[in-house]
């Protein structure tokens, strides 16, 4: 069955050694950006100014560890924190102008390699999984949008 199938390999996509392993080869070469940060570094960019709290909601980390992987990131020069407007005992974290490049060679990587993976399908298939695996992430998001109201 196809659900079947898409459902063994999201799984297998989405587990942490899989996704430690593509970090890892994604963030080779980018300074201040390894495995354990680029979670918090692509939430960032990802959600725009955001409080601790809410990124690790987001990107599934607990709030003291993407605290920690900040303040990573905040000696690397690649994020900043700011006071939030709305809750002056909170702060947002912000990409800065090295961590906005940071990103975008991570999202050059990322693109790299998926071009790579796939050079060899046949012509439109390619297109054709791009297509559907947006709408199966729009779908699933909408779905978790309806069940959070």
């Amino acid at each position: 069955m196809s659900a079947a199938r898409v459902a063994a390999a999201i799984g297998a996509l989405t587990q942490r050694a899989t996704r430690a392993g593509l970090y890892s080869r994604l963030t080779s070469g980018v300074e201040g950006v390894d495995a354990t940060t680029y979670p918090v570094l692509s939430g960032i960019d990802r959600m725009g100014p955001v409080t601790a709290t809410k990124l690790a909601e987001v990107i599934g980390m607990d709030r003291t560890v993407t605290t920690r992987y900040a303040t990573r990131l905040q000696e690397a020069g690649l994020i900043d924190r700011r006071p939030d407007p709305a809750d002056a005992r909170a702060t947002r974290l912000v990409l800065t102008v090295e961590g906005e490049r940071a990103v975008a060679a991570l999202r050059g990587a990322l693109e790299s390699f998926l071009a790579e993976e796939m050079a060899t399908w046949p012509p439109g298939e390619a297109a054709a999984f791009a297509m559907r695996l947006e709408l199966l992430t729009e779908s699933l998001a909408q779905g978790e949008a309806d069940r959070s109201r």
